[in-house]
């Protein structure tokens, strides 16, 4: 993730949130596992996804949402 927010950066912007400290971001968003990945366009969640994530494959669902 830190990779994908360093090669990406101007263009996303990559957050990390702690869900045992924001419990209710993970109900909203439907967390059932850690890590959990959500990409957001226009305020709003486009794709979801648990469990680990290369860097490629962050790249390209980041890439596939909002071509940069």
């Amino acid at each position: 993730m830190a990779r994908t927010a360093t090669d990406l950066a101007g263009h996303v912007i990559v957050l990390k949130v702690d869900t045992e400290r924001h419990p209710e971001l993970a109900t909203r968003y439907k967390v059932r596992g850690i890590p959990n990945f959500i990409i957001f366009h226009s305020g709003e969640p486009v794709l979801q996804q648990a469990g680990a994530v290369d860097h490629q494959q962050m790249e390209a669902w980041v890439r596939s949402v909002a071509p940069v």
